[in-house]
């Protein structure tokens, strides 16, 4: 039994075959056709020879000039010689060229016509493709949905339960409004995604950019998720620049693409030790921050898709990392309205992302505030 795919590669090898068989009936029925008008010519011109030859011998000869322009005019593919009259053979040959001409012609208009067909087909076959493909990740997208907010509600109605039905020492109560606390940030903070990708699909993603050396945000970031990202297990290791990289971004929308950047090195890093790298530099004119890890990595195929939204790796049914594919969308569009540009390297264990902003002139530096 065919897959939808395989019924689909099909229907587009039959309309191939037929689109093939079509042009090349098309191409021989013309050829077979300008043959038929050649040999139809070349007999009507020998007939009419003929009956010019008896009209010729019939005529007088003092009339025989004003016959010849006549003849002339009414048949000027016929010569008259003497007594004889013949199909002058420039003449036919002028008319096998021209026809052989329009043979030519079909030929070559087939092959294009078939290739636009062919073309016409590709965009479609690629349009239905990607259909599919966004269907797919759009189903994922609601599964993971589903399962992201499922499971911290589901945490929360039992440890809500658990706190009304029993007496618990304080020390515990504590320990069960920290988990609360836990998932109502995380629930949050899918909220906030969301609203996030809702926000700039529909045009209405607000940046502020303002002057801020990026040494410095960075490392107001960092501070604010030191705790978050130990407890999942991470090691940051952060190696500032020696000198300040005067940028301008906003600091919340960029707080955002640092922390979905992170959030995606842990995630993606199945080992109990997560170390990531976290460095700043300059070349070029460009103020480059790069996050490292050295989780699963990244496939080639994979370097452009990963920023496309809803996508992620596998099945959602078969699929251990959590999120709902919209974290890296969010860090290229983010990152992109405030001017700067993101992309990702695989490398030989784990992978790199990196973001370039323009370096702007160091005067008018906003100060950075402490976190709290």
């Amino acid at each position: 039994m065919l897959s939808a795919r395989g019924r689909v590669w099909l229907a587009f090898g039959l309309v191939v075959v037929f689109l093939l068989a079509q042009v090349a009936w098309w191409i021989v029925f013309q050829r077979n056709t300008i043959q038929q008008n050649i040999e139809y010519a070349e007999t009507a011109w020998l007939q009419e020879a003929a009956l010019v030859q008896q009209l010729w011998a019939a005529t007088a000869p003092e009339k025989r000039e004003a016959l010849r322009l006549e003849l002339q005019k009414t048949f000027p593919h016929l010569e008259v010689e003497g007594e004889r009259v013949y199909v002058n053979p420039e003449r036919l040959q002028a008319y096998r060229t021209e026809q052989m001409r329009h043979l030519r012609m079909f030929a070559y208009e087939g092959p294009v016509f078939l290739l636009v067909m062919l073309l016409g087909l590709y965009i479609i076959g690629r349009s239905l493709r990607s259909e599919q493909e966004f269907k797919r990740r759009q189903q994922n997208f609601l599964m993971a949905a589903s399962h992201e907010f499922r499971t911290p509600i589901s945490t929360l109605r039992l440890l809500a339960q658990t706190l009304s039905m029993r007496e618990l020492p304080r020390e515990k109560q504590l320990t069960y409004l920290e988990h609360m606390t836990h998932e109502i940030d995380r629930m949050e903070d899918l909220t906030e995604r969301l609203l996030a990708t809702s926000r700039l699909a529909q045009g209405m993603g607000q940046i502020k950019p303002e002057r801020h050396d990026l040494n410095q945000a960075v490392s107001r970031c960092l501070a604010r998720q030191q705790q978050t990202l130990a407890a999942r297990g991470a090691t940051l290791h952060l190696e500032p620049s020696p000198t300040p990289l005067p940028v301008e971004l906003d600091p919340e929308a960029f707080s955002l693409v640092l922390s979905n950047l992170l959030d995606n090195a842990v995630k993606y890093s199945p080992q109990p030790e997560k170390p990531i790298w976290v460095r700043l530099h300059s070349r070029g004119g460009q103020a480059l921050l790069e996050v490292e890890d050295r989780g699963v990595g990244l496939s080639k195929g994979q370097l452009q898709q990963i920023f496309e939204p809803f996508y992620r790796v596998g099945d959602e049914q078969t699929r251990r990392t959590r999120g709902l594919g919209l974290g890296l969308y969010l860090v290229k569009s983010i990152t992109e309205l405030m001017g700067g540009r993101v992309w990702a390297e695989a490398l030989p264990e784990g992978s790199r992302f990196v973001l370039s902003f323009p370096l702007v002139e160091a005067q008018g530096l906003l100060p950075e505030r402490s976190p709290a």
